[in-house]
């Protein structure tokens, strides 16, 4: 969970991935020199698959690939193993007092849905090098406000808030991305803001 805060690129790269923005995103690579796609990039990248799906991130590796790559990954970038320990404390850091009621509405849906949560997502991915929690969570927010997902945007921007966010970075983040959705997806966001 350490490294950059995050590129400015980055919660756009991650929303037209979600999104499969195609052009948009190699337009994203194309125009970032060499020397910046780094760790940071490739974990923006693998993240996504969390909003986006596997099949999503498939095509979007091509893309990437075909216009420029995210360069060579480092070897402590491989085989990262579950730590769920690590994951469940973070899973608490972000939701905080909410941690146990999100728990207890996860397992609702499906026994196993609040394991594969918290071992997948939180004890896996999350937890790696190449970007701070808080850049991640601002990562998510990019993601959760193209997809239009309200609630989880409002789980996830306090998350970030939790993590050392600012209301004004979060804004930064909507901005970013406005023009990737309709007005009115924009406009529920800056609602959900309005209430944190």
């Amino acid at each position: 969970m350490t490294g950059p805060e995050l590129y400015p690129d980055l919660p756009r790269l991650s929303a037209c991935i979600v999104l499969g923005r195609w052009k948009e995103l190699e337009r994203i690579r194309r125009s970032a020199p060499d020397e910046v796609v780094d760790r940071s990039w490739r974990e923006a990248v693998l993240q996504t698959h969390l909003f986006a799906g596997f099949a999503r991130l498939v095509a979007a590796f091509g893309v990437i690939e075909s216009a420029g790559g995210l360069g060579t990954p480092e070897e402590s970038e491989k085989s990262i193993p579950c730590d769920v320990e690590t994951g469940r404390a973070l899973f608490d850091q972000i939701y905080r007092d909410h941690a146990p009621r999100v728990r207890a509405t996860l397992e609702t849906y499906h026994a196993e849905f609040a394991t594969w949560i918290e071992e997948h997502a939180y004890s896996r991915v999350l937890i790696r090098d190449g970007l701070s929690l808080k850049a991640r969570e601002l990562l998510s927010v990019a993601c959760l406000i193209v997809l239009d997902q309200p609630r989880q945007l409002m789980s996830h921007a306090r998350g970030a808030l939790h993590c050392g966010a600012t209301i004004s970075e979060l804004e930064r983040v909507l901005k970013d991305v406005a023009d990737l959705v309709p007005d009115e997806v924009g406009e529920r966001a800056r609602k959900v803001f309005g209430r944190l």
